[in-house]
């Protein structure tokens, strides 16, 4: 048996498909729906680290054609939830989102690209306030936006 969590264990079977980072996606849209109103797509997962990234297009445009504010948190929240749901032992413990603090360094007017990221290894406790920091970038590779997401992880009963 793998040490891998069952999820990362699905992102690996779908790569191995023509499309399969598409299809991942899409599945995890189907399971949230609302993510997928940014048409985002996940670049990488691993325990302790996803990337994702959302076009700049007029659907996720603000007033002044940059991408909006919550779809930026909207990103950032979809990231922080899929690494947290590859990550957290789903046979003992549970998680929801409980707070996000963030910064808007810059107008994004590019493609931008989420990066969620703790340290691993990380032992597992009941009623834990994990703080998940995510990164988003431009296409230049410049930070424009940090989220800290408050995580509440308890051991199931």
């Amino acid at each position: 048996m793998s040490n891998k969590s069952a999820l990362v264990q699905i992102w690996h079977k779908f790569k191995r498909l023509p499309f399969g980072n598409w299809l991942f996606t899409k599945a995890v849209c189907f399971k949230a729906p609302y993510f997928g109103s940014m048409k985002p797509y996940v670049l990488d997962l691993r325990e302790g680290h996803c990337s994702a990234v959302v076009k700049n297009r007029r659907s996720v445009h603000n007033h002044i054609g940059t991408i909006h504010a919550i779809a930026q948190c909207n990103l950032a929240e979809l990231c922080a939830g899929v690494m947290v749901d590859a990550t957290v032992p789903v046979k003992t413990h549970r998680w929801i989102p409980k707070g996000m603090t963030v910064r808007y360094l810059a107008k994004v007017d590019t493609d931008v690209r989420a990066v969620a990221e703790i340290d691993l290894p990380h032992k597992w406790i009941d009623k834990e306030d994990l703080v998940v920091p995510v990164k988003l970038y431009n296409t230049r590779n410049e930070l424009v936006f940090t989220a800290d997401i408050t995580m509440y992880i308890t051991e199931k009963k």
